[in-house]
This record gives C-alpha cells, structure tokens and sequence, in this order.
C-alpha cells in the first residue's frame, strides 16, 4: 500500500551552504513550515532573506521498500533548490510557488539516511516572477509541508474528479494517470458521501495509462454551494491479485458555476454577485510560513469576518492548506499563476508554463475554484505566449473558464473572462464578454490602521462606494478588492516602513473600518454588526467634530444616543448605496450639539433594530484616559507538534472594549509553559492594538501568557498543549 507520511519534524538549518559531506557546526533544530529568518513587524530588507541556506533532516524509512518506488513531496520552497541524499545530487527544482516530487529510490538506504536541501532564497530574473520589480516579497526557506511517500511501480499519479449535468442528472468523470500500464491490475473507483457512506462504484481494468471512469446514473447527491458546500469523496484503488497496491483519496463537490456574458456569474443555476478581496500570503514575524491553522484561519476571516464569498490568490498559487478550507467553508476561489506584470524570455515562459501546469493538477478537484488566472497580472499583450496560457488550461481542465488580469482597457482578450484591475475610483462600463473586477482601491487609497478619522471613514465608503456601484450592473459578475491585509514589500513599493498599506485589516488581521463595511454586507442571521466609524473625539476630523456620524451595520434601523439624550431612529443610506444589502447609515445630527470646549461630551450608544426589536448595542467612552489592557488568544488549544500556532491579540481599550488608536505604550510579554512565543517583546504598540504568534512546543502543558505596560494592570490569557491526534494532522490529504 501507498505511504504519505508527514516530513516536517526534527530537521536541522544553517544559514549557509554547507557541503553534504561536511558536519556543519551552525545548524540549528527547526521544523516545518520554515521561514530562513525572522523578521521585524515591519521596516523589513528583501536583502536579508535573499540566501543560500541548508536544510537536513536524517532518517530512516518506515518501512523495507519491498520494491515500492520512494519520493519526498515539497509543497513548496522558496525560490530555488537542490536537493542531495546520502552525498548525492537528486534532484533540483525552481519556482516557489508550485509542489514538486524527487525520486530516492535508487540512493535511499533502508536504514539511515541524510537528507540535504540546499535553498536558494536568492531574487533571479530567470525565475517567474522576477525579472523586473514586484510588489510583494518572497520569503525564504522551505515554507510549506514536506511529505514522504513509497509508492508501487504501478501507482495513481493523477486523479482529475469532473461533475457534469448537476442541475438534471447529475454524473461523474473520472479521469486517472498512472505511473505505467499493468494489465494484471483492476482499478476501482469508489464514490463516498458525506456521511461516509459508499453510493457508487465502478472498475476498469489498468491496461492504459490514462483511463476515463464514468458514473452515468447516480443516486440524489447534494450540490455544494455557498451556503452547504457539501463534499464528497472518490477513493480509487489498485487491485492485483485481490489485494490493494496503491490508492488514492479525491475531495471535490457537485456543482456547477458559470460566466455568462453580459449577465454575471452563475451558481448552480443561480445569479450571485461577486463580493470579495485579494490575499497574499503574507504574514507579520514569520513571512510566508504559516502553518495549517493559520492558513485556514484565513480562509474564515474572509469568509466569516468580512463576508466574501470569493477570494483571489493575488499572484500566486497558495497554501493547499488555505484552498482545501475555502471547499469546506463555501468560499469561491480565483487562483492564478505566479508573476506580477514581467514577462521573461523563452526559458523563463517555459518555467511559468510548468507552474501553469502544477498549479492546475494540483487544484483543479476543488469545487472552490471557479477560474484559472493563466496571465501575469497587470502584464502586456503577450499573444503567442497567451495563446500557449489558455491552451493548456482547457487541455488539463475543460471545465473552467480562464481569466487574465489586465490593468489596461483595449487589451487582447484570449481568455473565458475578461478580468481587470479597475482603478478609476469609480465602476467602467464592463465589456461584452464576461467581466470581473479583481483590484480597486489599493495602493489608490493606502490607509494605516492609525489614521486619521477622515481617511479611516474615505477608505471604506470608497469600497462601499465600488461594491455599490458593480452590484448594480447585472453585466459584472463582482468585484474583487485591493487588498484584505496589509503585506510588506519591495522598497520600491511599500510606505516608509515597506509595509503595503491597502489591505481592509492590517498585516496582524486586525480590522480597519473598511473591515466593518465588509462584515455589515452579510445577512443578520449569521452575524448582527453594529460598527461606528468614529474614534468619538472631538479632534480628529478636518474641521473638528463628529458630522457625519457613519455606522456600518447590517442593522434595519438604529438609534443614537448622546449620553442619555437620544438623537432619533435612523435608517441606512440607501439613496447614497442604492444597491447594497446593507448601506452605511450616514448621521448628521450633531450640528445642535456643538461641545467644542465644553464638558458636554458624553458616551456614544447605538441601538440596532430588526423587524423594531434591539438585537444590539454598541458603546464607546468619551473618555480616553480610562484605558485597559486586553489579551486574548484565538484558540484555546494547541497540538503538541513543534510547529503548531495561534495568534495572540493584544489592544488597549475604553471601558466598553474599543481599541485606543493614540495609546502610545511599550507592552512587554512573559510566558510560561512549552510554547514560544513569535514577535517583538517587548513592543512598542502603534494604534492601540498589536499582536504576536504563540508556537507550541512537543509536550503537552498549560501556557500562561502574560502581558504589562506602564500604569495598566497586567492581563493574562491561557492556552492549553494537547498530545496530537489524528484529528490535528491538517496535511494535504486529497489528492
């Protein structure tokens, strides 16, 4: 039988090269996912992460061969390797972005081995995407899962899992790719539901290579959609003789999502607009490698916190991990190949063809992906290497469209949907084709955490305004915005920090106010919001004052509150966002209430009404000095794995728990238990909230975190290291 195993534990790292052969005396124990060095919250040098690094790990197998075929999997390395076992060059791989698989038959020993992973970290113009500048950094190190596999000379290599006729009657294609033929051997293909119950089966005999399974008539199956993303499983099995060789799990859903031109975008038969945010893989202290839990805490952040139903994976394939979360949660997904408006020689195209290539095999089972970006993002006209782009998308998938980012109108148009990056600030008239927005705001309308009210409120009426304007125009099938988190960046790009301050959260996923206008988009049944876009001070508008007032709730109607004087009930501003679920209530009723100098500024409270009963209250003091320190963790529960991590949220607030932009203080972190603790301490806090990661250590223990500043009281939250079990390991497991 096939063997997957984890890789990730107990590896050693130098930043240096160092020869096979050679003991080195700096290495260091590490596990995966790794990032070759730490960073600082921001002010970050691309310079410093661009290394050669060494990564060994020794082992044995887990078992004899017995004639089994023997790999290590990379789900991803940054940006070039080569790979040596037992003093021997194996394999080598560029492309940072994509997995790769190395074959160790014939070198590995079935006893001890050394593992040697030599990581080029180094920017080259002949690796997509570089060859000129690019707006986002790519992290060092082996920063995604490794896996090791024995496999049978006659083994699944590839299973492409299609629905058809899902709204009729609907059938199943399976389409395999085998190592070689054996026609000794009997393939079995098995359709399993949610309920772990096997509704289907089919066998074909592995005579050919590649062989198509089709399942005509099925029993009633759920469709996934947004709402119930339903998933099934196909196992396909090699028999012999009776007993299994080789077998291989598939995830995947019945549905069906289509772009019609001049009418939008269509799920399972039904209009949905498009509502989303780009995501970079980009995270404070740790770069790029996050492990599973904070890749799949991200896919519920734009799910559940900001309420989009679609995601782009602006420019680069990302974490299976984060893609096999958006299936379960029913979050849509625009991946795209990696590049960023740099279009290299022929050498160089053949690179982005091969990750073109991978990113589809890899992806192409998962019902959350709705389209292949098969162009460089805001790159030029590029027809004969276009033309090779969709040309093998619809070979390896027929059953999604393709799309290309564009930045230009007038562009040549090759693909399935016409995508571009609308920066006007307002809406343009959509072409004739099928038309998506995947970038507005952004780098148009950068905005910190910190700012000022002015442009803290402009930056979310300005995605209110877009998401307004494309959910009136039935030709757009959505819009997708600049960006969901702050990200650092090239020097070329980023503010005096190289920090990219677009997202709607900053790089710690703490929200800004656009945050609020995203949250407020989603029906009231699965969340009330009730958001003031105010810090509720007198100073920090041009101008002075409070006018207008701009809440952003998915409320029908609210009340304000001045103190104990109430200023009446309002409803949202539909004449200002005539076509939003939920329009921003925009307030002017202060202008009697001029307290400019005076001792009349009094607390805030709104009251939210559905159908004319309160379903909420929110409160923010008028008085700042009254601060406190908040310390909580996301999760309860950590696995004792080495590599495990949660975010630790630190904000210092009013009385009511609002987060103080101007609370200048220096917090400093103590902890106790076997964890460690990922980020600056102790740190100097900038818009009144920070945070940091807690990594689990591999015994089981209670952890105390501890958190003080001058003059506050110090705060404490806990987290508990529990044994791992089956359950907690996240890896890829579908195929």
């Amino acid at each position: 039988m096939r063997i997957k195993l984890p890789f990730n534990d107990h590896w050693l790292y130098a930043p240096e090269k160092i020869n096979p052969s050679a003991h080195g005396k700096h290495f260091q124990r590490v596990n995966l996912p790794h990032t070759n060095i730490l960073f600082p919250f921001n002010h970050i040098n691309d310079r410093d992460y661009q290394f050669i690094s060494t990564y060994r790990k020794r082992f044995k197998l887990p078992e004899r061969k017995n004639g089994r075929l023997v790999f290590i999997d990379f789900d991803g390395v940054m940006l070039a390797c080569r790979i040596y076992l037992n003093g021997s060059l194996v394999g080598e791989h560029h492309g940072g972005f994509t997995p790769f698989s190395i074959e160790i038959t014939d070198e590995v020993d079935e006893d001890e081995n050394t593992l040697d992973v030599h990581v080029d970290s180094r920017e080259s113009k002949d690796v997509p995407p570089y060859g000129h500048l690019v707006d986002y950094l790519t992290y060092g190190g082996i920063y995604r899962d490794v896996f090791l596999r024995l496999v049978d000379p006659c083994h699944i290599e590839n299973v492409f899992v299609h629905t058809e006729n899902v709204l009729e009657q609907p059938s199943l294609v399976c389409d395999l790719r085998l190592s070689r033929a054996d026609d000794e051997m009997e393939i079995m293909a098995t359709l399993i539901d949610q309920q772990g119950e096997q509704i289907a089966a089919h066998t074909v005999p592995a005579s050919d290579p590649t062989r198509t399974m089709v399942f005509p008539h099925l029993p009633e199956v759920k469709l996934w959609s947004l709402e119930e993303p339903t998933l099934y499983i196909l196992e396909t099995t090699l028999w012999k003789e009776g007993k299994i060789l080789d077998g291989i799990k598939t995830r995947f859903g019945f549905r069906e999502a289509e772009f019609r031109s001049n009418d939008g975008f269509f799920l399972n038969g039904e209009r949905v607009k498009l509502f989303g945010l780009n995501r970079h893989q980009s995270y404070p202290y740790i770069g790029a490698a996050a492990p599973a839990r904070l890749q799949r805490r991200d896919a519920d952040i734009l799910k559940n916190d900001l309420a989009c139903n679609i995601v782009r994976t602006s420019h680069y394939p990302q974490s299976p991990h984060f893609i096999n979360r958006c299936d379960e949660i029913g979050l849509l997904v625009f991946e795209e190949i990696p590049g960023w408006q740099h279009i290299g020689d022929e050498e160089w195209q053949a690179k982005s063809l091969e990750e073109l290539k991978a990113m589809i095999e890899r992806d192409r089972n998962h019902p959350s992906v709705i389209m292949w970006g098969v162009r460089i993002n805001e790159s030029r006209d590029f027809d004969p290497f276009y033309t090779r782009t969709n040309e093998l998308a619809r070979e390896l998938d027929p059953t999604r469209p393709t799309g290309g980012v564009r930045c230009f109108q007038g562009s040549s148009f090759l693909e399935d949907v016409y995508t571009y990056n609308d920066f006007s600030n307002t809406v343009l008239e959509p072409s004739e084709q099928p038309y998506m927005i995947t970038e507005f705001a952004g780098h148009k309308f950068p905005t910190k955490i910190w700012d000022n009210e002015d442009r803290l409120i402009e930056h979310a009426l300005l995605h209110a305004k877009i998401h307004d304007q494309q959910m009136g125009n039935k030709r757009i099938a959505g819009a997708i915005g600049w960006c969901a988190f702050d990200y650092a960046t090239h020097l070329e790009f980023g503010a005096g920090d190289r920090i990219c301050y677009h997202g709607v959260m900053d790089t710690f996923r703490l929200p800004k106010w656009a945050a609020y206008f995203y949250q407020s988009q989603q029906h009231p049944h699965k969340r009330i919001v009730l958001k003031p876009a105010t810090h509720w001070t007198l100073g920090d508008r041009s101008g002075g004052g409070i006018n207008p007032l701009v809440i952003f709730s998915n409320c029908d109607e609210i009340e304000v509150y001045f103190g104990e004087t109430s200023m009446g009930l309002f409803k949202p501003d539909r004449a200002a966002y005539p076509n939003l679920p939920h329009p921003p209530f925009v307030i002017d009723c202060f202008g009697l209430y001029s307290t400019w100098g005076k001792r009349e500024f009094h607390d805030l409270r709104v009251l939210g009404y559905i159908n004319g009963e309160v379903v909420r209250e929110c409160c923010m003091a008028n008085n700042k000095v009254n601060m406190r320190l908040e310390l909580s963790a996301e999760d309860e529960c950590l696995y004792a794995n080495g590599n495990d991590m949660t975010r630790i949220v630190l904000r210092i607030t009013d009385i009511y728990g609002n987060p103080l932009p101007y609370a200048a203080k220096v917090v400093s972190f103590e902890i106790d238990g076997e964890a460690e603790l990922i980020g600056e301490n102790p740190f100097p806090l900038i818009g009144g909230q920070t945070a940091l990661f807690l990594k689990a250590g591999y015994q089981p223990s209670k952890v105390n975190v501890t958190a003080s500043a001058p003059g506050l009281l110090k705060v404490h939250t806990d987290i508990e290291i529990i044994p791992p079990d089956e359950d907690s390991v996240l890896i890829n497991s579908w195929q």
